[in-house]
């Protein structure tokens, strides 16, 4: 059984229109990337999924759980084995590293023993490398460390989906490997399936299993990344080779 499915969906702003009808089907333990040009709406897309954004029509299957697109809530339920790492990190500015990845244990576990919940978030924590920030504000993390203590606080419940919102945007080449290497050390170890939007192209080349490549509003091609990355359609070749008549020049 698919650990996400999506049927026929629309969605929009108003009377506009961004979605017109997606359907794709996400597999245990997969890395899918969504992908387009900008304004494609792969965000749409996401936040659709997450409830964040109320779809017109449709219907999303989320482990196992039914939802007719814009009139179901994700329950709790289900909320609870789903981590969302968000493009900019979303910590909260107030709180340190350990009171921010300790949010979804207490929201969801609020009965947890707050010994267990220090363990919990100490685990999580040395799985992204980031324990020795325990105790810092994030104003004192750089960029990749913000971006590390966001995805432990989307692992904090061991969750069985990842959703990531470009999570290489504003980092560096050796940071974004980094994270890279990070989310496929979950994938195998936490066996977390992991749905991303990204245009980063190293990125999608060294993490994703599938990609689904969007164009004004519709599927442009689902499938795996070896077909997506030889494939004809004048859209998608432009997307894989950008860059590469440049190849032998200095880049900015």
């Amino acid at each position: 059984m698919p650990v996400l499915s999506v049927s026929h969906l629309k969605a929009g702003y108003g009377k506009k229109i961004v979605l017109q009808n997606i359907s794709f089907s996400q597999e245990q333990g997969e890395i899918r990337a969504i992908l387009g040009t900008s304004g494609c709406g792969k965000s749409t897309l996401l936040n659709n999924i997450l409830g964040l954004e109320k779809a017109m029509a449709g219907e999303i299957e989320i482990l196992g759980t039914r939802l007719k697109a814009g009139k179901e809530q994700v329950p709790l339920s289900v909320q609870k084995r789903m981590g969302v790492l968000f493009q900019n990190g979303a910590l909260l500015s107030s709180l340190t590293v350990f009171q921010n990845v300790a949010l979804p244990i207490r929201l969801h576990r609020p009965k947890t023993p707050e010994s267990e919940v220090r363990d919990m978030v100490a685990s999580r924590l040395e799985k992204v490398n980031m324990l020795h920030a325990i105790d810092k504000l994030p104003s004192e993390l750089s960029g990749g460390m913000k971006k590390r203590a966001a995805l432990a606080r989307a692992i904090a419940l061991d969750p069985e989906l990842l959703f990531c919102d470009e999570p290489s945007a504003g980092l560096d080449p050796v940071t974004s490997r980094a994270l890279d290497d990070l989310l496929l050390f979950l994938r195998d170890n936490l066996k977390l399936s992991v749905l991303i939007v990204t245009h980063e192209l190293d990125s999608i080349k060294t993490i994703a299993n599938k990609i689904l490549f969007l164009k004004t509003g519709n599927v442009l091609l689902d499938s795996d990344l070896k077909t997506g990355l030889e494939s004809d359609i004048e859209e998608v070749r432009e997307f894989f080779t950008r860059g590469e008549s440049n190849s032998g020049h200095k880049k900015d």
